[in-house]
């Protein structure tokens, strides 16, 4: 285990179960080690002056607004690394329901963007990676059919439709097996998302544990308890 807690993202398409992974390792953390992660979005608006651009790039992307929202995402990312992920790690675990890859996928779907060339403006102005990239893979009809059953107005008519997300998910593979042409996703590693909740929650805690970003638990003294 490093000197610093690890900074962890979570990837897939809507309905792939990354709330509630994010929500079972949340669980781990606090109940194995009384540590708890700090939880943050793919644009949590800290860049204020950006927000107007966020908004209206995100639900009425366009030619006309596309660099303008790529730049108030590059701005945003900044600032939740500066005023969260990097302050925090020393301190706890933090866990992003998307970051990265997401962008590249939103950009290449609604304004034909090489996922190089969006990639290329991220790294220009990021400069620190995740620990790890959690890409949930499941096919699209599955993940389209487990999005549409959630309650709530989650589904959108513009995005979670079977061409748009097909197309997401293609961005996703094409990304996915040329990690070394991405760095700033930093270790990424596919889930089988078809598994049940907790077998899914078990292979990450797994694979975050092969990787030595999870302190490791003491075995117990005789008729003693475990410490971690």
């Amino acid at each position: 285990m490093n000197h610093r807690y690890p900074f962890i993202v979570i990837e897939g398409l809507d309905g792939t179960g990354k709330t509630t992974l994010r929500k079972g390792l949340f669980r781990l953390w606090e109940g194995l080690y009384g540590v708890t992660p700090l939880c943050v979005l793919t644009t949590n608006f800290l860049a204020s002056d950006q927000a107007a651009a966020i908004v209206t790039g995100k639900y009425q992307p366009n030619a006309g607004n596309r660099d303008a929202y790529l730049s108030a995402i590059v701005a945003d990312k900044r600032a939740t690394l500066d005023r969260l992920v990097l302050p925090q790690r020393a301190a706890r675990p933090v866990i992003a329901d998307r970051w990265l890859l997401s962008e590249l996928a939103f950009f290449a779907v609604k304004h034909g963007m090489r996922a190089s060339e969006t990639y290329g403006a991220l790294a220009a102005q990021l400069t620190v990676a995740p620990d790890i990239t959690l890409v949930l893979d499941l096919e699209t009809d599955a993940s389209m059919s487990r999005a549409q059953a959630r309650q709530g107005d989650a589904v959108r008519a513009d995005w979670d439709v079977r061409d748009v997300q097909s197309r997401v998910r293609e961005t996703y593979e094409a990304v996915v097996s040329k990690p070394d042409e991405f760095p700033l996703l930093g270790d990424v590693v596919r889930l089988d998302a078809r598994r049940p909740r907790s077998e899914m929650l078990l292979a990450a805690w797994d694979v975050l544990r092969e990787r030595h970003l999870v302190p490791s638990l003491a075995a117990p003294a005789e008729g003693g308890e475990i410490h971690g």
